[in-house]
């Protein structure tokens, strides 16, 4: 079975593809910075699966930790799969541009935009070679003019706009990004304090979009998770 990387696989949205994908036989390849977070996780994950699982706990800020993710990926081999999950919302709550402060925009950016192409740019020569996919998880709010967003939606937007390019420029890997909707995840708690956001969908739900892009051989591109589930209903 193929090798996938998965950042941010401690939690959330992360956490449930990360425990699909076991599920479906893949070898992971799994981090996040709190390495007690991601060792539970990890033992999680390998009770889902047949498949080997790699914690290697670290900053996807940090150059070096995103070499350790490759270098396991590539010991285990075929590594077909990257999914730059890991996401930092910025302060909470959400300020106003004119508020912001640039030391955390500039630290919203290094997490959301530079590492992922910084793990992508390690990874490209496995993907070429196994002609892989590569995920950028994305969010509305790179396309729409949420106030507060500013900070965290300039980032995505950023990402949106250079997995396109990366489409263009490496025909021979497949890349998406997905935009998985609003979710119940502790991410999105604070970026809503103090309100109850238990109606939001568990991340558990958006993850059949996920298997539906790798399994349906959907061209590159944007795809949100919500159209991609009404498809699987309609079918």
């Amino acid at each position: 079975m193929s090798t996938a990387i998965i950042t941010g696989a401690s939690r959330g949205f992360g956490l449930a593809l990360a425990l699909e994908l076991a599920g479906a036989g893949w070898d992971l390849v799994v981090d996040a910075r709190d390495k007690g977070d991601l060792g539970q996780a990890a033992t999680q994950i390998d009770a889902a699966g047949g498949g080997r699982v790699m914690p290697v706990d670290g900053d996807v800020t940090d150059p070096g930790h995103l070499r350790s993710l490759v270098e396991a990926a590539a010991s285990i081999g075929d590594f077909s799969l990257l999914v730059n999950n890991a996401s930092m919302l910025g302060p909470s709550p959400q300020p106003p541009l004119a508020e912001y402060p640039m030391d955390v925009m500039e630290l919203v950016f290094a997490t959301n935009l530079i590492a992922p192409l910084r793990l992508i740019q390690v990874s490209l020569p496995y993907l070429r070679e196994t002609g892989g996919t590569v995920i950028n998880v994305t969010s509305d709010a790179a396309v729409e003019g949420y106030e507060g967003w500013g900070g965290y939606g300039a980032s995505k937007a950023a990402l949106d706009q250079l997995s396109n390019v990366l489409a263009a420029e490496e025909p021979d890997i497949t890349v998406y990004w997905l935009d998985p909707g609003d979710m119940n995840t502790r991410m999105h708690q604070e970026a809503f304090p103090g309100e109850d956001i238990s109606d939001r969908p568990l991340p558990a739900t958006r993850v059949p979009a996920v298997m539906r892009l790798l399994d349906g051989h959907y061209p590159t591109g944007r795809y949100q998770a919500a159209d991609l589930l009404a498809e699987e209903v309609e079918a």
